[in-house]
């Protein structure tokens, strides 16, 4: 006689005479497994929004930093033109751009 033990991670609940009883008379097998439903709503459901509001902050972030950064940019070229000018005019109005560091 050949003996085997019931196949899967179901094998260890069949009562071993009845799987060996079906198996010698070829009847059917029938198993019944139970679940509970889920009540709650599954992560993935609020992973995606996250996600993605995440991804809008680190991007407007980055926009804020390169407007920064432009600003800096700028605010440095105009102090090294109105040092290196001197005196701008236009029309006969003279302005003065930076004040001059000895006399």
């Amino acid at each position: 006689m050949n003996h085997r033990d019931p196949p899967g991670i179901i094998a260890p609940h069949i009562p071993a005479d009845a799987y060996r009883r079906a198996e010698a008379t070829g009847a059917p097998v029938v198993i019944v497994v139970q679940t509970t439903d889920r009540t709650g709503r599954p992560l993935r459901h609020y992973l995606f929004p996250i996600a993605v509001a995440g991804a809008a902050t680190m991007g407007v972030f980055g926009l804020v930093a390169a407007f920064l950064a432009l600003l800096d940019f700028a605010a440095h070229t105009a102090a090294a033109i109105g040092g290196v000018a001197g005196t701008l005019g236009i029309g006969g109005i003279s302005l003065k751009l930076a004040r001059p560091t000895g006399k």
